[in-house]
């Protein structure tokens, strides 16, 4: 007798499943971050120096320089950069845009940025690191010509030093480069001061927000440039769809003609499995690229391997004389130690990848683990409650309906 209660379930789970694929896929995988290789951009490498010939390259120097870099790159008018330490001196930086100049964003990351106000002989009188947080500002002299006004965190230290030079040159530099070269023509009490010069509103801001972040802790020697043009990072994405498309359609008619019923089941929750990887990734927000397309296509490879476990187990139980309730029983418990087993070994694997491996190599790690970590739940725990649900039904009795012959039930 056929309990069509539960066949009712079966096709509201994959009714509800159906229409958030149909209706929600495209906007979401829209809005996930495509990283240089798909989208195109460019890459610096770049080692790590110390400043002081007695200083060395420790873990929080790289975290520091690397802080530092991403305000640089942000200050570019670039919006989440993607900046990595990797051991024991080196920072990567991945612009994923086609936007931004190149040229551009290379100088004013590597630009050390270091203020100074020098004396007549050259010594050093104040720093930038002497300047108030957000001390550094854009104004307007009184023919509406930008500069760059400053702020002091100690006035009493800058009415001294103007008072120990009045009437003497103090230039101003940033790195060794002169600003400018007034004469202090009184003693400055209120803490404040002023950079003139051949400025634009925008580069006077850009002076302004640079010495706002503060001078790099160390020197970035470039070590590698690479760039990837938009049509090429597009065209690998094109590639990388289309190659998902015929595989995946090999898998569907794969797994239909070996395990039909079952077949169908795990096609589903193959389906749900890719959707909701999208979904988590969105969620995320991660960057996806091809080392993590990667990743997600071998764990589709998984998926697909924690069912035909399952389903070899079930015919195996078939064969040996057992209805169809028992053998989905004794199969989906004999099989799940092994599948569990082969994800926490990838799971290990995929964690080693993670710490020891490099930025590309990481993403890879993070996808795979995702995708590990969704399949338990969609092409474990989800194919079986759905495959439970039509047995539960009385609507696929006979052995054909799993892949297995008459003439084969009783041989083991």
């Amino acid at each position: 007798m056929i309990k069509w209660s539960r066949f009712l379930v079966f096709l509201a789970v994959v009714g509800v499943l159906a229409a958030l694929i149909v209706t929600t896929t495209v906007p979401t995988a829209k809005n996930i971050t495509l990283g240089l290789d798909l989208q195109g951009g460019f890459e610096i490498l770049y080692e790590v120096q110390p400043l002081e010939a007695n200083q060395k390259v420790t873990t929080d120097l790289l975290k520091a320089t690397a802080q530092m870099v991403e305000k640089r790159v942000n200050i570019g008018g670039v919006a989440e950069p993607d900046v990595s330490i990797e051991l024991p001196n080196r920072i990567r930086v991945k612009i994923a845009t086609q936007v931004a100049d190149q040229d551009k964003l290379r100088a004013l990351i590597g630009k050390p940025a270091v203020l100074t106000f020098r004396d007549e002989k050259g010594n050093i009188l104040l720093r930038g690191s002497d300047l108030a947080p957000g001390g550094a500002s854009v104004g307007f002299d009184e023919l509406k010509r930008p500069m760059v006004l400053l702020k002091f965190s100690d006035p009493d230290k800058l009415a001294k030093v103007t008072r120990e030079n009045l009437h003497k040159h103090m230039a101003i530099f940033l790195d060794e480069n002169m600003l400018t070269n007034p004469v202090i023509q009184s003693v400055i009490t209120g803490g404040s001061a002023q950079i003139t010069g051949d400025y634009t509103v925008d580069s006077a801001q850009e002076l302004a927000d640079i010495l706002n972040s503060g001078a790099l802790p160390a020197k970035l020697i470039e070590k590698q440039v690479t760039s990837v043009g938009a049509s090429l990072g597009a065209l690998a994405l094109q590639k990388t769809i289309y190659a998902g498309y015929v595989g995946g359609a090999l898998i569907v008619l794969f797994m239909l003609l070996v395990y039909r019923m079952p077949g169908m089941i795990a096609n589903i929750t193959l389906a749900g499995f890719v959707y909701l990887c999208l979904v988590v990734l969105y969620w995320m927000q991660a960057t996806l690229t091809l080392p993590g397309i990667a990743g997600f296509i071998l764990s589709v490879g998984m998926a697909v391997d924690a069912n035909i476990i399952t389903y070899e187990r079930i015919k195996e139980e078939i064969r040996s004389g057992k209805t169809i309730l028992s053998a989905f029983r004794a199969g989906q418990r004999r099989s799940f130690i092994t599948i569990i087993d082969s994800h926490v070994t990838t799971l290990i694997a995929a964690a080693v990848l993670f710490f020891f491996g490099t930025s590309s190599i990481q993403g890879f790690a993070v996808t795979l683990t995702m995708t590990l970590i969704v399949s338990l739940f969609t092409n474990v725990f989800g194919s079986r409650f759905l495959l439970w649900l039509l047995i539960r039904a009385n609507m696929f009795k006979k052995p054909f309906w799993y892949g297995v012959k008459e003439s084969e039930i009783g041989e083991l």
